[in-house]
Formats: C-alpha cells, structure tokens, sequence
C-alpha cells in the first residue's frame, strides 16, 4: 500500500502521472487545515495518521514537504516505511537559502499569495517544464491557500526532526529547491527538479514498486 502525501500547497494532481503507475493499492492523503497558525508539526502530522489504520503497512510516500509530514507520521505508524521524493530526510539538511530565509524572517512578512503573481519564477526555481508541467503548476499556484501556506512554510523552517526514521529518498540533480549537493542519496534522479513527480514519473513509479517491504 502507497500513501501519498503531496508537498506544499499542492493537492492530488501532482501524482496523477505516479498513481497509475504504481503496483497494488494507492491512496492519497489530502491536506487538512491547521488548527492554527501555531500548530506543532507533530500535532498536525498526528491528525494526518488518523487516516490510516494503526497497524497498517506499506509505505509513505512524501514529496517536498509533504516528505517531512510523512517522517512526522511513521513515529505514530511504524508499520509504515518512508520514502521521500524532493524532501529532506531531516532538518540539519535544510539547504543555505532556506536557513537564512529562516534566519531573516522575511517569510512572516511576505503573504504567500505573492507566489501567484510570479509563476515565471516560481517554474525556474522549481525546475518546472514548459507545457502541461507549467499550466499545471499555474493551477496549484492558483489554488493556494494562504492561511495553509504561511503555516507549512513555518513549519519546514523550523522542523525539528530529532529521532525521525530512515527513509528512502529520491531527489533530482536540478532540484533548486532541495540541492543534492555531496550528501548520500538513495536514488538520485538524473534531470530531475523539484517538480519531477510529474516529469519524471516511470523512472520514480519504477523505484517505488522495487522497493518492497
């Protein structure tokens, strides 16, 4: 059993060229609301799990954020094994950039939804293809909430991951976002940016049915 976790402010569409390719059963977990703008992680990530039976197994499957919930999730399912598609496998992984957006707290001060007005710059950064990628991309980036938004972005930046299970992770050379840099990567992703879950999705769905238990 796969459960699909997508990343930040995205929804199911991101693994609509993934889901069919994936052996047996899959099911995608939609994102809930925070509670508040403040809502631990953990809490949040518990609220998620309640979704899957307890004694479920399987695996996992996060991408970009939705990778750090998924982490979040197994210490409460540890029938559930993870893996991790343009994510951090913990927090000390957190790329330069990130920390010192982190550091200078400019991302309490810009409203998210001042990504919709860029999408041009947002398809660079994530390593979007032009066509269907791109028109999809602009649709997500439509469809964000901003309440929902200003929370997972707090919450990546300060994720404290101590004591998170292994997780096998996939990630793209070209991923800006999360740069593979020198660090040991299970599968790296030859072209793939940050949006490769659709562009790259034969060669992730082949990984993921090798995988087992």
């Amino acid at each position: 059993m796969f459960y699909l976790i997508p990343g930040l402010g995205a929804d199911e569409r991101v693994f609509q060229r993934l889901q069919p390719l994936l052996r047996g059963l899959s099911e995608v977990l939609p994102w809930l609301p925070p509670d508040s703008i403040d809502e631990p992680l953990a809490h949040y990530a518990a609220r998620m799990a309640a979704a899957i039976p307890a004694d479920a197994t399987g695996w996992l499957v996060g991408v970009s954020f939705g990778g750090m919930v998924a982490l979040e999730m197994q210490r409460l399912r540890p029938g559930l094994r993870v893996a991790l598609i343009s994510s951090l496998p913990d927090a000390p992984s957190l790329p330069l950039l990130l920390r010192l957006v982190r550091a200078s707290g400019l991302y309490r001060l810009v409203p998210p939804q001042w990504l919709k007005l860029f999408p041009r710059a947002g398809q660079l950064y994530f390593g979007v293809r032009n066509g269907a990628d791109y028109r999809l991309f602009k649709a997500i980036l439509h469809d964000m909430e901003p309440r929902y938004t200003r929370w997972a972005i707090s919450s990546l930046l300060h994720w404290n991951s101590t004591g998170v299970a292994p997780a096998v992770q996939l990630l793209g050379t070209r991923d800006r976002v999360f740069p593979p840099g020198n660090r040991a990567i299970d599968y790296r992703i030859q072209g793939g940016g940050h949006f490769m879950v659709l562009s790259h999705a034969a060669e992730i769905a082949r990984i993921l049915n090798g995988l087992g238990l």
